[in-house]
C-alpha cells in the first residue's frame, strides 16, 4: 500500500472545502487545506454574506419613510458608501479568522497557496513549486462570474465580485442579467440611491421561479423606481473621456450611466487546475463530472460545490461535504439530497420558495390545486406603503400532498426555511389546514388558506 503524506487534500477553502477538511482533521485524519485567495469561499468574501449586509443596507431608506406612519420624525439621513465597505470588511475579515480558527483546532495544515492537480494522487503547491501526495483529494474550487468576453466592452463592466468594493457609488448603474444576483443588486443599488436599470434577454425577470412571484416582484420593483428592460441585450459598451458608459442596446436604445455590471452567470473554477494532467472529466461548461456520491472518474479525487455544477449554493456545498465525509471516513455511503431545496432571493421584497413552481407541478401532475393570497401587509396601513405580499401553495390534487409553496413579501426567505421542513417531511395540505395560526402575522395567511383558488387539469386552468 503506498504511503501519502496526507490523507486528504483539500483544493479550495469555500464552505464546502473547509467543512470537508476540518471533519476529516477532528477525525484524526491527515489533511491540508490550499486556498490562493482568502478562506471562506465566494459565499464569505464576496457573495451572500456581504451581499445581505447590503441588502440591510439599502433597506433603511425606506424604513424611515415608514417610520413616520407610526408616529417617528427623521431628521436629515445621509449615507456613507466607504463606511459601509470598511465595516463590511471588518465582518468577513472576522469570519475568515473564525474558518481559519477551526480548521487550525481540527489539526489541518492551512495553506495559502494555488495548488493543481499533477497526477491521480498529487497535487503541485505552486507557491514553492512542491509537489504533495494524498489519499483523497477533493476539489472545492467553487465559480466566478461569467466574464461575456464576446461582448465589445465587457471589459469596462464590473461583476458581482467588484461591486462590494468600488472606490465610489456610482449614480447610475446598469445591471445585465434576469437572475437572483442581479434582482438583488438592482435592489441594493436601487436602495442606496442609485439610478438603476436592469436589462434582461427573457420575457421575464427569474426564469426558473413561480409566475407569480417573478411577475409580482417585477410589478413592485418597477413601482419604487427600478427601470426593467426585458426581451433585450447588450449590443455593446463604450467609455467617454469622463468615464462614463455608453451603451446600445439589441433593440437600438442608447443608454449612458457609469457603471455597467454583468450578472450573467457563473462558471466554474476549473481552468488551470491540472485537470488535463490527472484525467478528470468535465461537461461542455467545465464543470467537474461526478457521481452521486461526489466521486470523479478518477479514483481518490472528489470535487463538490459550484465546481460540480449541480446546485450553487452554499449549504448545498456543505451538505456535500458532509456526505463525502459520512460516505468515505466513516463508512456510511450517504448520497447528497438535491431534493426540496428552500431558496430565498434578498429582492426587496423577498422570495422565499421550496418545492415545484405551478407551471412545473402542472406539467408533472394530471390536476393540481393552487392556494392563493396577495394582501397588503399589517406594517402598511400605517406607513402608507402600498407593496402587497403573495403567498401561494401547489397541491397534488389526488393526495393532497404539498408541492410547492412560494412567498412574496417581507421576510420570506425565513418563512421559506421552515416550510422547507414541512414539505421535506411530506405534509400534506390538511397538514397545513389542520395547524393553527399565529395571529397577527403575514404567515398565518399559509395556515388559513382553506379553499383552493383554482385547479390546472392536464395543463388547463378550470
Amino acid at each position: 500500500m503506498p504511503a501519502f503524506d496526507y490523507d486528504l487534500f483539500v483544493i479550495g477553502g469555500g464552505s464546502g472545502g473547509v467543512r470537508s477538511g476540518r471533519l476529516a482533521a477532528a477525525m484524526g485524519r491527515k489533511v491540508a487545506i490550499a486556498e490562493e485567495f482568502r478562506y471562506g469561499g465566494t459565499c464569505v468574501i464576496r457573495g451572500c454574506v456581504p451581499k445581505k449586509l447590503y441588502v440591510y443596507a439599502s433597506q433603511f431608506h425606506e424604513h424611515f419613510e415608514d417610520a413616520a406612519g407610526f408616529g417617528w420624525s427623521v431628521g436629515e439621513t445621509r449615507f456613507d458608501w466607504k463606511k459601509l465597505v470598511a465595516a463590511k470588511e471588518q465582518e468577513i475579515t472576522r469570519l475568515e479568522g473564525l474558518y481559519r480558527k477551526g480548521l487550525d483546532n481540527a489539526g489541518a495544515e492551512i495553506l495559502n497557496t494555488r495548488a493543481v492537480l499533477a497526477g491521480p494522487n498529487a497535487v503541485r503547491l505552486t507557491a514553492d513549486d512542491r509537489l504533495v501526495t494524498a489519499e483523497r483529494i477533493m476539489i472545492a474550487t467553487g465559480g466566478h462570474p461569467t466574464p461575456h468576453k464576446d461582448l465589445p466592452g465587457h471589459e469596462l463592466c464590473i461583476t458581482s465580485n467588484e461591486a462590494f468594493d468600488l472606490t465610489e457609488l456610482p449614480k447610475s448603474i446598469l445591471i445585465a442579467g434576469g437572475g437572483y444576483i442581479a434582482v438583488e443588486f438592482a435592489n441594493i443599488f436601487h436602495g442606496l440611491g442609485v439610478d438603476t436599470t436592469l436589462i434582461y434577454r427573457g420575457k421575464e425577470i427569474l426564469s426558473r421561479f413561480d409566475h407569480d412571484m417573478r411577475q409580482g416582484l417585477h410589478k413592485e420593483m418597477a413601482a419604487k423606481g427600478i427601470r426593467i428592460l426585458c426581451e433585450d441585450l447588450l449590443q455593446y459598451i463604450t467609455a467617454d473621456a469622463e468615464g462614463r458608459r455608453h451603451v446600445r442596446t439589441l433593440k437600438g436604445q442608447d443608454l449612458v450611466v457609469d457603471q455597467v455590471m454583468l450578472a450573467l452567470g457563473r462558471v466554474p473554477n476549473t481552468t488551470g487546475l491540472g485537470l488535463e494532467a490527472a484525467g478528470v472529466e468535465t461537461d461542455a461548461k467545465g464543470a467537474i463530472v461526478v457521481d452521486a456520491y461526489s466521486r470523479t472518474n478518477v479514483p481518490g479525487i472528489f470535487a463538490i460545490g459550484d465546481v460540480t455544477d449541480r446546485v450553487q449554493l452554499t449549504p448545498v456545498a456543505i451538505h456535500e461535504a458532509m456526505c463525502f465525509i459520512e460516505t468515505e471516513f466513516r463508512g456510511r455511503p450517504t448520497s447528497p439530497d438535491h431534493e426540496l431545496i428552500p431558496t430565498a432571493v434578498f429582492s426587496q421584497p423577498e422570495i422565499g420558495t421550496v418545492g415545484m413552481s405551478e407551471e412545473a407541478a402542472a406539467k408533472a401532475f394530471s390536476e393540481i390545486e393552487v392556494y392563493r393570497a396577495e394582501f397588503r401587509p399589517m406594517k402598511a396601513t400605517l406607513s402608507g406603503r402600498q407593496e402587497r405580499m403573495i403567498m401561494k401553495i401547489v397541491v397534488n390534487a389526488e393526495d393532497r400532498k404539498v408541492l410547492g409553496v412560494h412567498v412574496l413579501g417581507h421576510d420570506a426567505g425565513e418563512m421559506a426555511q421552515l416550510l422547507g421542513i414541512a414539505l421535506k417531511a411530506g405534509c400534506t395540505k390538511d397538514d397545513f389546514d389542520r395547524t393553527m395560526a399565529v395571529h397577527p402575522t403575514a404567515a398565518e395567511e399559509l395556515v388559513t388558506m382553506y379553499q383552493p383558488s383554482y385547479r390546472v387539469s392536464n395543463g388547463q386552468r378550470l
